[in-house]
C-alpha cells in the first residue's frame, strides 16, 4: 500500500511542473486531515511550495537561473476555480500575456467568472476574478480557451511567423491536438487562425 504522501506526490509529478493544487485535489486518497498533514510534510521537504493559504504548486525550475520560477498564475487561477466550483474564462489581454504575445509587463491577470468577484496576490502579481456572463464556455480544455481568447483579443490581426512558433512552443504536441479537436465549433475565423498557427514551419 502506498502512503497518502506518495500518492499525492505521484499525482503532482504526473501533472508536471507549474501545476497548482489544494487538498481537495487529493481527497480520494484519504481524509482532509490526513491530506493536510501529507501536504505539510511535502512542503517542509521542499518537494512542493505553498503559494497562499491552502494552495500549493510544483514550481517550474530555471536551469539558467538555478532557481524556482514564480508561480504560474494561470495554474493558480484554475486551482482556485476548482476549489470554489467556478467556471472561469481568461480575458483576452491576460491570454496574450500568458502566451508571451504582449510586450506589456502584466501587473494584473484578469479572469471572467460565474462566481464572486475576488482578487488575490500571487507573488508580485494580482490575480482578479470578475463576475460576468461567460462566452465560449463550450471549450473543454483551459489551453483551448487560452488560445481562443488570445486570438480574439488580436481582432483578426494575424500573428507573425515568429509569434506562431512561440505559440507552438508553448503548447505540447498533445495539447495542440486537443486544442484543434476542442475548438472546431468556435467562431470560424478563430478556428482557421488556430489551424494556421499550428501548421508546421
Amino acid at each position: 500500500m502506498q502512503s497518502i504522501e506518495n500518492k499525492i506526490i505521484n499525482r503532482v509529478y504526473g501533472n508536471g511542473r507549474g501545476w497548482a493544487f489544494f487538498k481537495n485535489d487529493f481527497l480520494d486518497f484519504g481524509s482532509a486531515g490526513a491530506v493536510d498533514q501529507a501536504l505539510g510534510r511535502l512542503m517542509k521537504s521542499q518537494r512542493i511550495r505553498r503559494v497562499m493559504r491552502g494552495l500549493y504548486d510544483y514550481p517550474k525550475y530555471s536551469k539558467l537561473l538555478e532557481q524556482n520560477l514564480s508561480p504560474d498564475v494561470d495554474q493558480v487561477a484554475h486551482a482556485l476555480a476548482r476549489k470554489f466550483g467556478w467556471t472561469i474564462q481568461v480575458s483576452g489581454n491576460t491570454a496574450l500575456n500568458i502566451l508571451g504575445l504582449s510586450t506589456q509587463v502584466p501587473t494584473r491577470y484578469l479572469y471572467l467568472s460565474d462566481g464572486k468577484s475576488r482578487s488575490y496576490k500571487v507573488g508580485n502579481q494580482e490575480l482578479s476574478f470578475k463576475k460576468t456572463l461567460l462566452k465560449d464556455i463550450g471549450l473543454k480544455y483551459p489551453e483551448s480557451a487560452l488560445l481562443v481568447q488570445a486570438i480574439k483579443a488580436l481582432d483578426k490581426r494575424h500573428l507573425s511567423g515568429e509569434a506562431c512558433r512561440q505559440v507552438r512552443t508553448y503548447f505540447s504536441e498533445k495539447a495542440r491536438e486537443r486544442i484543434l479537436k476542442d475548438s472546431r465549433y468556435t467562431t470560424a475565423w478563430v478556428y482557421e487562425e488556430i489551424k494556421r498557427i499550428f501548421r508546421a514551419d
